[in-house]
């Protein structure tokens, strides 16, 4: 099927509801270098008003990528809730916009509607928003997820304690643990990207986190971040799993590429189930995402990048699990040029996943390559507040000495948390009042001179 219209007195003819979709993007490096971008301006505006007449249910009816050969396509399709879609089931999406951005569209109303939307319907009507567009929808959406900390709760911000070393040296990750932990971070997880994915080096940092937090009663979840397979061998030989992490992406062969399937994933996921480690809540897997990726393994089926990413929340969903982040700046400028394009991606990412029902965070970040700053760090991290991220992913100073890239740093959520007025998981804060760490305003304590948190540090690096 084609899509036209007329623009100026020219009229454009879009041949696929993939090719109407990546015309109709924001501008990117990675749909530019994948051949897909629009041609100028005035194509993509003609693209966005053609998308605006097409029926959300014709995104049941034509598959980007082909059924028979794609299971996040099957999947997709396969648990698709007709019931829950029923609401908005004769409206286009350019009326779905509407609708999104009118009060009728509450809390209530937008967590009873996620089973019932695609990747593909809430992608499509992403690229019809503005950033306050996106901004404004996503904070109306709550997905509260729970272990042994309660994530997503209105007025709360938790976030991702990353304590990574280039060698895993046991005293380095203890210094930028303790660091962490002294400026009120960790409440979402306390997350390692380890060195190296050996399953002794991944169980022993699993031991050192578990440790710590057993010994202070830290109401808080650890992840090495290795590979699932790693992840399920380790479950089995009795590892302090809390987690399991994975990235996915939104293809069967971009995941191949990742060395997952559907069933190695259903299988962690059975698994750590069965541990019952959590104290709250049973959510128990982490997945990371980010644009680009798909286009990076060559397995993206001639799909713009953002909708490609969008698919790979279908693919999170069926876990239902604690935590998702797009790492959005992490892939490099090739896919995200600068600043603008990476800010632009982080809000429709954390837009599209929470319309579909999932607990979205951000890595909000930037390669050292690419055209972008900490000003622009300040930029995005203020809009993700506002618009209601569940967490962020924080760092020592905002510099990751191991992946070698700027984020956030733990300084940065205190302001986020300061000027919005947004506090840690209850869990976590009420700990964080126990030590003695929050002041009579719920603000972080100044801990020179002895706080026993110091402890941490000191029998760590011993």
């Amino acid at each position: 099927m084609s899509y036209t219209s007329v623009l100026g007195g020219r009229h454009h003819r879009f041949d696929t509801l993939a090719r109407l979709l990546a015309a109709a993007s924001p501008e990117r490096s990675g749909d530019r270098l994948a051949g897909l971008a629009a041609a100028s301006e005035r194509e993509r505006v003609a693209a966005r008003w053609a998308l605006a007449d097409v029926p959300l249910a014709q995104f049941l009816a034509e598959p980007l990528i082909p059924y028979e050969s794609d299971d996040v396509t099957r999947l997709i399709l396969d648990t698709h809730d007709t019931a829950a879609f029923a609401p908005v089931a004769g409206l286009t999406v350019g009326e779905f916009r509407e609708w999104l951005l009118s009060p009728g569209a509450d809390a209530g109303a937008l967590a009873a509607l996620a089973p019932g939307l695609t990747p593909e319907m809430v992608a499509a009507v992403s690229k019809l928003m503005g950033n306050a567009d996106l901004v404004a929808v996503a904070r109306k959406v709550r997905v509260v997820t729970a272990f042994r900390s309660t994530i997503g709760l209105p007025g709360r911000l938790a976030t991702r304690l990353q304590p990574n070393h280039p060698t895993d040296d046991p005293a380095g990750v203890a210094a930028a643990l303790l660091d962490g932990l002294l400026l009120g971070s960790g409440d979402a997880v306390i997350g390692i990207n380890p060195a190296t994915d050996s399953p002794k080096a991944v169980r022993d940092l699993l031991e050192l986190l578990d440790g710590v937090i057993q010994r202070y009663a830290i109401p808080a979840q650890s992840c090495v971040l290795c590979h699932v397979t790693t992840s399920v061998d380790l479950m089995s030989r009795g590892a302090p799993v809390d987690l399991v992490f994975q990235s996915v992406a939104g293809t069967q062969a971009a995941n191949a590429s990742f060395g997952v399937t559907l069933g190695l994933l259903d299988e962690a996921y059975e698994a750590a189930l069965a541990l019952r480690r959590g104290t709250v809540g049973r959510n128990v897997m982490y997945f990371e995402t980010g644009q680009g990726s798909a286009l990076s393994a060559g397995a993206h089926h001639g799909v713009d990048q953002q909708t490609v990413e969008a698919r790979a929340y279908a693919v999170a969903r069926r876990y239902d699990p604690l935590l998702v982040n797009t790492v959005v700046g992490f892939i490099g400028p090739e896919y995200l040029y600068d600043g603008r394009q990476i800010l632009r991606a982080a809000l429709e990412d954390h837009f599209c996943g929470k319309l579909l029902g999932l607990p979205m965070g951000l890595d909000i970040c930037y390669t050292n390559h690419a055209d972008a700053d900490d000003d622009d760090i300040a930029t995005m991290l203020t809009m993700l507040g506002v618009a209601g991220a569940s967490f962020v992913i924080c760092t020592p100073g905002g510099d990751d000495i191991m992946l070698n890239y700027q984020s956030a740093s733990y300084h940065d959520a205190l302001y986020l948390r300061e000027v919005l007025g947004l506090r840690p998981a209850p869990e976590f804060e009420a700990w964080l009042e126990s030590i003695g760490l929050l002041d009579d305003r719920g603000a972080i304590r100044d801990a020179a001179g002895g706080h026993p948190l110091t402890a941490i540090g000191r029998e760590l690096a011993a």
